[in-house]
């Protein structure tokens, strides 16, 4: 066998997006909807792998909810960037434009006769889709079409399994540089320096690019979204550390760890144990059959019984895949059903303004009867020593 490029990872097989296309279809027809209309971002790269990107000339897929072919409405000059997707090979038709046509009547044509009457059930778009070209297309539609979200929500949701097996290759990817994360907390290095040497580690085990990187010492451990600074590592300091990034074919990883540069001081090691227990309680929780509200109970009520409940200021975690950050969202009020195949970050934190902050972040997978964790490094405070 030979080696695998990155083209070859770059996408799944092209019948893992033939099946996605007839269950948006009949999602489509299920919900009433005459068909989706798919311009670039996550639902069309979910939906053929493409990764085409928005511009002025309009790129859409087209798809009738009657199950007829789906069309690829594209400029000829951006005919080339669709080879790395699956569209070639989805027999999907492709119908390319030049400067001059109109794409917005071409789009119109591929949802077949009668779509553009006043009587005809409402189109479906992508909710990425730019103003640009949602209101010529509400001009040609004669009427403004409806997101497409609900019909794609349950869909992106519910991961099958090549989604799932890059969720545990992103995940151990991760873990392996949390691994080197260590070597990196030196006093007398500033966030940003150890940014940079966890950017280059990302990249080099694996992932196509860094997402993001939280390095907050110190004080700004106390801040959830602080990214990092020129502040100095002193000992003493505990750090959060949150990264993750893309895994081919662009599935996230999201990890946070705390480190404590040398030994953590009674209090701060009390607090920090509390937390560990909210969040493999709450890893525990997840099954299918339960809500989402109450795997983020689980874990507010380990706190709370601990007089930390008012330290935890963020909801317990959120849905990811494609995009870092997407539903189902673990967090008071969601009453969303678990299923297998859902997978999302459960994060439970504590932040102490101006002093110290911490937080513990796997990324769970919901399965059959239960849960399985794609980040296996220790859960314990890392000592670093200094």
């Amino acid at each position: 066998m030979g080696m695998a490029t990155a083209e070859d990872t770059a996408r799944f097989s092209t019948d893992v997006y033939a099946h996605r296309l007839r269950e948006a279809a009949a999602g489509a027809a299920a919900a009433g909807l005459s068909g989706l209309i798919i311009t670039p971002g996550y639902d069309l790269r979910y939906l053929t792998g493409s990764r085409a990107q928005t511009f002025e000339r309009l790129t859409a897929l087209v798809l009738p909810a009657d199950g007829s072919t789906p069309t690829v409405v594209v400029p000829r000059l951006e005919l080339a960037a669709l080879r790395e997707s699956a569209v070639p090979e989805l027999g999907v038709t492709v119908r390319d434009w030049v400067d001059g046509e109109d794409p917005y009547a071409l789009v119109a044509a591929a949802l077949g006769a009668g779509a553009v009457t006043g009587d005809r059930p409402a189109t479906a778009v992508t909710d990425s889709m730019p103003a640009l070209h949602l209101l010529p297309l509400a001009d040609v539609l004669g009427r403004v079409p409806v997101l497409a979200t609900e019909v794609l929500r349950r869909l992106r949701m519910i991961k099958d399994e090549s989604e799932m097996d890059a969720l545990r290759k992103a995940g151990a990817a991760i873990d392996r540089v949390h691994a080197r994360v260590p070597g990196f907390l030196v006093p007398g290095r500033t966030e940003a320096e150890v940014a940079a040497d966890i950017a280059e580690a990302i990249v080099a085990e694996g992932h196509s690019e860094v997402a993001f990187i939280i390095v907050g010492s110190g004080p700004n451990g106390a801040d959830p979204h602080h990214e990092c600074s020129d502040r100095v590592l002193c000992a003493g300091d505990i750090v959060v550390v949150d990264i993750g990034g893309p895994y081919a074919p662009g599935y996230n990883s999201d990890s946070t760890r705390t480190y404590s540069l040398g030994e953590p001081d009674a209090e701060v090691a009390r607090q920090y144990a509390v937390l560990q227990r909210a969040q493999a309680a709450a890893v525990a929780a997840v099954r299918p059959g339960i809500s989402a509200e109450s795997v983020d109970a689980v874990a507010r009520d380990v706190l709370a019984a601990e007089g930390l409940a008012e330290v935890f200021v963020h909801r317990t975690g959120h849905g990811i895949g494609l995009s870092v950050h997407e539903e189902p969202y673990i967090v008071t009020g969601n009453e969303i059903t678990l299923e297998p195949g859902m997978a999302f970050s459960v994060e439970p934190g504590v932040y102490f303004a101006g002093k110290w902050g911490a937080r513990i972040e796997d990324i769970v997978i919901v399965t059959e009867d239960g849960v399985e964790s794609v980040n296996n490094r220790p859960h314990e405070l890392v000592i670093v020593p200094v």
